[in-house]
């Protein structure tokens, strides 16, 4: 199966043309799935399918570093911080289905501590990446701050 396009290129539209006209809705589009998925209980495929697509939003966004500014970077970091608490998760569950129930002691720390990750991601979430006002300094910097260039920028 095919994964959905991120962004529709125009190829007569510059790089940072395109970027001011698909980032944004990108950035939307995350903000609004990491939401869903962290209102309820979400299972450890569903967090490991949430990981993959912050892995695509990221690398996405990177393919247009040159584009922007140094506040790429700042908001690229908050992408890793969620990649890193995903991905702590997804180690946990996939320790517990390596071992199946032949360690019960060990697999019941990895269930504790699996807890305590998406804890802390639900903590980082709310209290960071999506605290007040995050989306719109997302949304603000992907449509405007992109670099003007210099003329000769293949189109």
């Amino acid at each position: 199966m095919a994964k959905p396009k991120l962004i529709e290129w125009n190829g007569s539209a510059t790089a940072g043309e395109n970027a001011v006209a698909g980032l944004p809705g990108l950035a939307r589009k995350y903000f609004r799935a990491g939401r869903i998925l962290l209102r309820g209980t979400p299972s450890p495929a569903t967090l490991h399918r949430f990981r993959l697509e912050t892995k695509r939003f990221r690398y996405t966004i990177e393919l247009f570093r040159l584009c922007y500014g140094p506040g790429l970077d700042l908001r690229l970091e908050k992408l890793r911080e969620i990649q890193v608490h995903l991905g702590e998760i997804s180690d946990c569950s996939a320790t517990m289905e390596l071992l199946g129930r032949a360690d019960a002691p060990f697999a019941a720390f990895l269930k504790r501590r699996m807890a305590a990750k998406i804890g802390a991601l639900h903590t980082y979430w709310q209290d960071t990446f999506d605290a007040a006002g995050q989306e719109i300094w997302w949304m603000h910097y992907l449509k405007r701050f992109v670099r003007k260039q210099a003329g000769n920028e293949h189109r």
